[in-house]
């Protein structure tokens, strides 16, 4: 039978896990997305480290560069195939991130991009829809993580 949606090819064989929540483009709302990551991490079984520290640097860049007063960033987390995706959205289209380069060594600011390079196996911006973009960065998790359906 043509199109036979039972045929095993055509299961998933990966769970699909994903996390998302809403919070204020603030100081209090980046911290929060920091902790709640780390709970939702916690409960997967995947280690905290360096995703957290990525969720924290992306959280405090969408609370102060993406911040539109009225307007909450999201937070969105997902697993497929090994993979950690960490999304965070804001209301800024208009500014897209950018490493500075040219950061002393001895500033407060201004690496933290530098930081999710350096530490995500990749990452980058994603546009839309209108006013909204996402950063996203990814990261390889432990396969044995991955919940894989017979």
């Amino acid at each position: 039978m043509n199109g036979d949606l039972s045929a095993p090819e055509n299961e998933l064989t990966h769970t699909i896990r994903n996390f998302t929540v809403l919070l204020s483009p603030t100081p209090r709302g980046a911290r929060l997305a920091r902790l709640l990551a780390r709970e939702q991490l916690r409960s997967w079984g995947l280690p905290l480290d360096p995703a957290e520290l990525i969720v924290a640097e992306l959280a405090v860049n969408a609370a102060t560069h993406g911040r539109v007063a009225g307007r909450d960033f999201r937070l969105t987390l997902y697993v497929v195939a090994g993979t950690l995706r960490i999304e965070v959205t804001d209301t800024r289209g208009d500014r897209l991130p950018a490493i500075d380069h040219t950061a002393p060594p001895d500033t407060e600011s201004g690496r933290g991009l530098l930081l999710v390079d350096a530490l995500a196996k990749r990452w980058g911006t994603a546009p839309g829809p209108y006013p909204r973009k996402t950063v996203w960065a990814e990261l390889k998790v432990r396969s044995l993580m991955c919940t894989h359906e017979t």
